[in-house]
């Protein structure tokens, strides 16, 4: 039940032709919101909720693989637990575009002698060419050698560690996914 101030409440009645009559009230809301499928089992419909799935060990993820999956395809938690590990699992469509929002290219494309060049601000990666298209098309292929380089060695670099999420979108995307995210296409 929502009620006013009681000072509120005072004020408004002693001064019905008060101008301040107005009264903000703020109300939180908390939703909760469960994914629920009906089950048909022996000609009668059940509803089930849809549920977060853990599995505390490699064995028992490898036994409900199936479930696993499918947990991610449908956007839940899906987590296993190795040793003092703990992994989740996510559909890669929905891990791309989530990155490719967090992780915003920042590229600055410039003319420069006839041509175009892309620079990445922040990271030591440039490309050029005689057209702007051809700059793009040349940083996805430096951005490509860059992922295979931080997955070999420059992952532990300091200077290198923190650009997980940037590595994981290249490799998760197409070359016309990367192109639009470069340019700030929307897809």
């Amino acid at each position: 039940m929502l009620r006013r101030d009681e000072a509120d409440d005072r004020r408004l009645r002693s001064n019905p032709a008060s101008s301040d009559r107005t009264h903000v009230t703020y109300v939180k809301y908390l939703t909760y919101v469960t994914d629920e499928c009906t089950l048909e089992t022996s000609g009668r419909a059940r509803r089930q909720v849809m549920a977060a799935v853990h599995y505390e060990s490699y064995t028992q993820a490898r036994a409900h693989l199936k479930d696993l999956l499918d947990a991610a395809d449908e956007g839940r938690v899906a987590t296993v637990r190795r040793d003092s590990g703990h992994s989740a699992v996510v559909d890669v469509e929905r891990l791309r575009h989530y990155l490719s929002l967090v992780c915003p290219s920042k590229a600055e494309v410039v003319a420069e002698a006839g041509g175009w060049s892309v620079f990445m601000s922040g990271l030591p990666l440039a490309a050029d060419g005689a057209t702007f298209d051809e700059a793009i098309g040349e940083m996805v292929q430096v951005l490509r050698e860059y992922a295979e380089d931080w997955q070999d060695r420059l992952r532990t670099a300091p200077n290198h560690a923190d650009n997980w999420g940037l590595v994981q979108l290249i490799a998760l995307s197409d070359d016309g996914q990367l192109r639009d995210w470069l340019v700030g296409a929307p897809r």
